[in-house]
């Protein structure tokens, strides 16, 4: 499925948003590209931890400049792919 968020007359489609999430992992915690699959589980495969995650969500915030803490729907967020899967649907969201 190819999703696409315009804004400002820039496009973002699905792959750019698992490029940039993928980019903060790599930047921020050291993992190895190969250990980003979206079926790893972010604390038992990509080895985070609660500050980890604090940590996670100012740096996706400032890099796809969206409010991530007050979202209800973090508390569901197991593995990277429900991490790629959120931020598309807030990028959706907010070109609306």
């Amino acid at each position: 499925m190819l999703f696409w968020f315009a804004k400002k007359g820039i496009m973002m489609v699905e792959q750019d948003v698992v490029r940039m999430v993928n980019e903060v992992l790599i930047e921020s915690f050291e993992i190895k590209p190969e250990h980003l699959r979206p079926e790893a589980y972010i604390f038992n495969d990509l080895g985070l931890d609660s500050l980890d995650i604090v940590d996670l969500v100012v740096a996706l915030q400032k890099k796809f400049g969206v409010t991530i803490r007050d979202d209800a729907r973090v508390r569901t967020i197991r593995t990277l792919g429900d991490i790629y899967n959120f931020i598309q649907s807030i990028k959706r969201e907010s070109n609306k």
